[in-house]
């Protein structure tokens, strides 16, 4: 009776070291499937962020450098949020050019967002020249400004207006009051 209890207590035993064992190893498989699942979830968000900040002329927001099988997972879920409101805060941001209502304006005298009758493109008229300098990253990726959204050809003009002004848009800035 005694030998059947020892030997009920050493199965119980190595049954819950096996389990404990398999118990371990299923919770570094969920948090690594959870972790690869927020990685991929903070790189969509940084991607957005980066894609309006290069759209917007803006310099590219830092990552934070952790890997993150070396954060906890409460550091994980923070970072999610942060580069979720760090994608919208830029997506908000360039819905709003600085001369939005001027772009609008010339928008209305040039031709359609979708103009493609070279040699300019685009609703703003732009030639393959000034998309190049202006819209290089826009113009390798996308080609010409006949395919970038009207966000796009807007930041685009915003980068020529510092240091041109709006005279690339002599005669329609000047019937919008611009010059």
């Amino acid at each position: 009776m005694a030998s059947a209890v020892l030997l009920a207590c050493f199965i119980t035993g190595v049954t819950a070291s096996v389990h404990g064992a398999a118990a371990r190893a299923g919770r570094r498989v969920v948090r690594a499937a959870t972790l690869s699942a927020l990685g991929g979830e903070i790189l969509g968000y940084e991607r957005t962020t980066w894609r309006w900040e290069r759209v917007m002329g803006l310099p590219r927001t830092d990552t934070a450098g952790r890997a993150l099988a070396q954060m906890s997972l409460g550091d994980v879920e923070r970072a999610v949020r942060l580069w979720r409101s760090r994608a919208a805060a830029a997506a908000r941001r360039a819905r709003r050019p600085p001369h939005l209502r001027a772009w609008l304006c010339i928008h209305h005298y040039e031709g359609s967002w979708t103009d493609e009758g070279a040699p300019y493109y685009g609703g703003l008229q732009m030639d393959v020249s000034f998309q190049q300098h202006y819209g290089g990253w826009l113009f390798q990726h996308k080609g010409t400004a006949d395919h970038w959204s009207p966000l796009e050809q807007m930041w685009t003009a915003e980068k020529a207006l510092r240091s041109t002004g709006f005279w690339p848009w002599p005669n329609t800035a000047r019937f919008c009051g611009l010059l």
